[in-house]
């Protein structure tokens, strides 16, 4: 993260993004792009940890040429009340992320095929997907993951656990 690169706060949460967690744990914004392979193993570790997140999308198309279209492959589940289900497919086989693989995740998590491709290439999703990573640029994100946490902590790249626990005193 380059704090000189931001122009704007990290926005707050806000009643469209997608939380996880306890409501009494710690709240953190994760900027993440699905072909990330430090997003995946930040993910699954954050996954094992009482916190409350948010995540929003910050795919990297220059190094990650599949994460918009993952990116809009999970708003388009959202639509259809998934997000989360596909959140955590997606990162769990990031080698398989073109179409066939993202309409094989929305079958198998019982979506309505023909509505998830209608949703993933409609212009609510892109705005969507866009929108997050013009507030992630807007903050100073720069790359994947991206964490903003308590009073100014913000964890980049490959995240260590020793950093994780900063987010509980510890």
């Amino acid at each position: 993260m380059s704090p000189e690169l931001g122009s704007a706060p990290v926005p707050g949460v806000a009643s469209d993004d997608h939380l996880r967690g306890p409501l009494d744990g710690p709240l953190l914004i994760e900027y993440a792009d699905f072909e990330c392979p430090y997003c995946a193993a930040l993910s699954a570790r954050l996954a094992e940890r009482p916190l409350r997140r948010v995540f929003r999308h910050f795919p990297v198309r220059s190094a990650h040429p599949r994460a918009w279209p993952a990116a809009c492959a999970a708003e388009a589940a959202a639509v259809q009340g998934r997000f989360w289900e596909m959140h955590d497919a997606l990162f769990a086989d990031q080698g398989r992320l073109e179409d066939p693989h993202l309409w094989e995740r929305a079958s198998a998590l019982g979506l309505d095929l023909a509505r998830f491709e209608a949703d993933r290439r409609s212009e609510a999703v892109l705005a969507r997907v866009r929108r997050d990573f013009e507030s992630g640029v807007r903050a100073g994100v720069v790359t994947t993951p991206t964490v903003f946490a308590g009073e100014g902590l913000v964890l980049v790249g490959s995240v260590a656990d020793r950093d994780l626990d900063r987010l509980w005193g510890e």
